[in-house]
């Protein structure tokens, strides 16, 4: 049996009409499945918690003391996607929300009233991304040819959020196929979903793949969000989006139930407004997996509380090397950012990591490959078998709006053949000196200057990180003053250092108290948002 979801904006409702039209589904939702808004949510009184600005501990303070339940907490959420989501501005980051979630908050309630919270993450909403396997609902990656495609199960990671205690509240949206569908399409936008827009200006790309989780995250459309990245796609979107974003080493979180990109790189990780939400929800996500062999490789660090390492000393005496030598508003913020590490006590290092010059990527050689993997574990009714079905199908269905921007990267992935020994070998060359490649300019960095981590601007880590296998975590460092919009930097390191990672970001993002909301940032955006205190000059 599928469970009932409430799509966000339904495929034959969308192709005719613009991206902010009002959508009839969570309408839907919150007037036959919610009913009127409580008091507690609606809007004869506020909400006893500012959900732009708060947290998971400010969230679990106040379940704990019985200001807020789950399930109000949940019709806030709820509420909050209906006006700045589907309403409003329109934001289009959530694709589909559960019908269980209201069921979902109840039964967290009912175990935290009978002492059994299982800990930071128990009654927390998360949001994660539509390719990431979530019983009940499809899986679609953004694209028309997997609108209905069902798992037979919840992803790993899933099932340890659930473990967790956390709700899942539903899916975002992305750019389809985590943006390895075509050159050229715009960051956020598929078929099924339509276009996300980046709440701090939406003149502006909210980045990819991850860009609804970014977008979601950012607007407080849930507590936190899960995106993924094969390469960029957690770190752009959360440099866009004013965002921690948390890319962690390959093997640290189970790829079972995630549409992939390619094995060698792919990998689940934590969008967050504060760095701590984002090592709570790192450390709800961490296991070994059976399915996933590579998650062997972590068995070092599985069951970290990575909030336990948070310092506001972690920066002191540490050597941090910079990598990035950015001008103009963007340099002079990166340049305060720089300060306030070595006012931590850290001591700043120029250095030099060559980014450029690897071997070709190896994406197109895995994704045929690592797809039909994916859509093998499927239930046998599901509509594409692979790759290739992908291919005809959006050909016979482009009338439709299937691959409006084409798909010239689903169809050169598709004539690939790893049987043939010469692109065998091309690939593995390809793979194994990549890695290699890029793991030795890290680590001789690293070492050469005896350093703890290297930060560079935005999401400069991403490439040489992703082809390491590595991890990265983003904070935001402020916003240029000419437009408003967001900068971020970002730290990296050797394999499974994540706690350290997260403990220099959150002695940064102490110290310089930087992150605003997109409500203070971009205002005019929201003036007119109904949460029952509209501007009276408000269109209707």
């Amino acid at each position: 049996m599928h469970q009932s979801a409430v799509p966000i904006r339904p495929r034959s409702a969308f192709r005719p009409v613009v991206l902010a039209t009002v959508l009839v589904g969570i309408a839907a939702l919150v007037a036959t499945s919610l009913g009127v808004p409580s008091e507690a949510t609606g809007r004869h009184r506020p909400f006893p918690l500012d959900l732009e600005r708060a947290g998971i501990p400010q969230i679990r303070e106040a379940l704990a003391a019985r200001r807020i339940s789950s399930e109000e907490l949940v019709q806030a959420y709820l509420e909050r996607i209906r006006t700045l989501n589907t309403n409003g501005p329109g934001l289009n980051a959530v694709r589909v929300v559960a019908r269980d979630a209201l069921a979902q908050a109840k039964r967290a309630d009912q175990e935290r009233g009978k002492g059994r919270a299982k800990g930071p993450m128990h009654g927390i909403p998360v949001l994660i991304k539509d390719n990431i396997d979530l019983s009940g609902l499809p899986t679609t990656a953004g694209a028309m040819a997997l609108e209905n495609s069902y798992p037979a199960k919840d992803a790993f990671l899933v099932t340890r959020l659930k473990a967790a205690g956390a709700i899942i509240l539903g899916k975002t949206n992305l750019t389809e196929f985590a943006n390895f569908t075509t050159n050229g399409m715009p960051s956020g936008y598929s078929g099924l979903g339509g276009q996300v827009l980046n709440p701090y200006d939406v003149s502006q790309t909210p980045s990819g793949s991850s860009s609804g989780s970014g977008s979601a995250a950012a607007a407080a459309l849930a507590t936190v969000t899960i995106g993924t990245e094969t390469s960029g796609s957690i770190l752009s979107p959360s440099a866009a989006n004013s965002l921690v974003g948390v890319k962690p080493t390959v093997g640290l979180v189970s790829r079972t139930g995630v549409v992939p990109i390619a094995a060698s790189q792919d990998t689940a990780g934590p969008m967050t407004r504060t760095v701590y939400d984002a090592a709570a929800l790192l450390s709800a996500l961490t296991g070994i997996d059976p399915e996933d062999p590579v998650t062997e490789t972590s068995a070092g660090v599985v069951g970290t509380d990575y909030t336990r390492a948070l310092s506001t000393t972690a920066l002191r005496g540490k050597r941090i090397g910079v990598a990035s030598n950015p001008t103009g508003n963007q340099g002079v913020l990166f340049t305060e950012a720089l300060d306030v590490l070595r006012a931590r006590g850290a001591t700043v290092v120029p250095v030099t990591v060559n980014t450029g010059g690897l071997p070709p990527s190896i994406l197109t050689y895995e994704f045929k490959r690592d797809l039909n993997a994916y859509l093998a574990r499927l239930p046998r009714n599901a509509p594409m078998e692979t790759l290739d079905d992908v291919v005809k199908w959006n050909l016979a269905h482009v009338d439709e709006g299937t691959v409006k921007f084409g798909q010239t990267q689903l169809a050169a992935s598709n004539e690939v053949d790893l049987t043939d020994p010469v692109a065998k070998a091309a690939y593995e060359s390809n793979r194994d000196t990549g890695i290699a490649g890029a793991r030795e300019r890290i680590d001789s960095t690293l070492a050469a200057e005896n350093l703890d981590a290297i930060v560079f601007v935005g999401s400069g880590s991403a490439g040489i990180g992703a082809r390491a296998q590595y991890p990265s975590v983003a904070v935001p460092i402020g916003y240029d003053p000419a437009n408003g919009r967001p900068v971020g930097m970002s730290f990296l390191g050797t394999a499974y250092t994540e706690a350290q990672l997260l403990a220099f970001a959150y002695d940064y993002e102490q110290a310089s108290l930087k992150w605003r909301p997109p409500s203070q940032v971009n205002p005019s955006l929201f003036r007119c948002a109904d949460f029952g205190d509209r501007d009276p000059s408000c269109a209707p």
